[in-house]
């Protein structure tokens, strides 16, 4: 009988966590495994009970609160623990760091083991002001888990127990991204001439994302082509209202680029974006991952992004893209210039992705690496042979 995994997320919504976990419920050898999913009612709950998963609704309050930490935190994890009892779980899996932490005492309550997979390199969004506290923290998450999934060498690297941790990068189901697929659709919707060089780039309006960085790369651009148009693709779909959009259109008029600049706000499927552009860019702060990166390269578009976090793991410089120092808006817009002055190499280069992702980043492989890190969680390893 296949062994149950609970896994654990906080989210309602489907953010970049949440489409990863998704995927690999998706493609799971159900011989080995039988899901399971503790999660709080909305958009995930809904697409993994699509999938056959077994969906137990689960709040996970936020750990700051002082009404849950830490009298409630153990509650709500022997609750959990619970749950596990009750679908004969194996392991414990967290997908998302708040969850993680309910997660992990959960499993010690139940005596199963605990899987962590860490998909950041904070256990807040941002890089905290108490560095010690998230040091604590995840040494705290050390000791309760028997595995550690990071999707990074870049995220590994802010592990404190290096013994445990295990590097698997995200995958995307590459035959879903066509690489043929027309843009003029895209850009007859959203006014963007047909034969403009459109350079774009995707993500959450959040100021780590760097789309003001972007719309700064923009203006340099458009000083050499003024044939050229950028397109922005996202919104705030965890409903944050911080004024980041606004200040974003009101830079794109004092750069005078209002008229030159699309922002589509959030799209439930990029690829029609993403086809319609000559080159991805990604000018955000260092990312544990970035698999809108893998994205574009699937399309087989070239990529500009900064040499930091886990981009140098995903595009190779010269190769499938280029890859320009941190911070260097002008040696971003130069990059940019030199592959829209170039078809050949656009070409050249987004055939290359192609190949790489279909290579080092594909579903299945992905999987298979995953299912070899549950497994030896169980100390089953020699089971690992299907």
């Amino acid at each position: 009988m296949s062994p149950s995994l609970l896994f654990v997320d906080h989210s309602g919504f489907i953010g970049g966590a949440e489409r990863s976990l998704l995927l690999l419920l998706r493609h799971l050898d159900r011989t080995l495994w039988k899901p399971h999913l503790a999660c709080p009612e909305g958009d995930v709950a809904e697409e993994a009970s699509k999938l056959g998963v077994g969906v137990h609704p689960f709040d996970f309050p936020r750990l700051r609160r002082s009404a849950v930490a830490p009298v409630g935190l153990i509650g709500r994890a022997r609750e959990l623990a619970a749950i596990a009892g009750d679908i004969g779980a194996a392991a414990i899996v967290g997908n998302t760091v708040r969850s993680t932490f309910y997660g992990a005492l959960a499993a010690k309550f139940a005596r199963i083991p605990f899987v962590w997979h860490m998909r950041d390199f904070w256990l807040g969004e941002s890089k905290s002001r108490h560095l010690w506290a998230d040091a604590l923290g995840k040494r705290f998450l050390c000791a309760l888990s028997a595995v550690i999934i990071v999707n990074s060498h870049a995220t590994a690297s802010h592990i404190p127990c290096r013994g445990k941790v295990k590097v698997i990068h995200n995958g995307i189901e590459v035959t879903a991204f066509d690489p043929g697929m027309d843009g003029s659709q895209f850009r007859q919707e959203y006014g963007i001439p047909a034969d403009a060089p459109l350079v774009g780039t995707v993500g959450r309006l959040r100021p780590w994302k760097g789309q003001d960085r972007f719309l700064r790369v923009v203006a340099k651009v458009l000083r050499e082509r003024p044939d050229a148009r950028g397109v922005v693709v996202g919104g705030a779909v965890f409903g944050v209202e911080d004024g980041y959009e606004e200040r974003l259109h009101h830079l794109a008029d004092t750069l005078g680029i209002a008229d030159l600049v699309v922002f589509t706000g959030h799209l439930a499927d990029t690829r029609p974006a993403l086809a319609a552009m000559d080159v991805f860019v990604h000018p955000g702060d260092p990312e544990p991952f970035g698999l809108v990166n893998v994205e574009a390269m699937a399309m087989a578009k070239p990529v500009v992004a900064f040499a930091h976090g886990a981009l140098p793991e995903i595009v190779v410089d010269g190769e499938t893209g280029v890859l320009v120092p941190p911070g260097d808006e002008s040696a971003m817009a130069e990059a940019i210039l030199q592959l829209l002055g170039s078809p050949s190499l656009r070409t050249a280069m987004g055939n290359a992705g192609r190949r790489r992702v279909e290579q080092e980043f594909s579903v299945e492989w992905m999987v298979s690496q995953v299912e070899q890190a549950y497994l030896e969680a169980l100390g089953a390893t020699g089971l690992s042979n299907k």
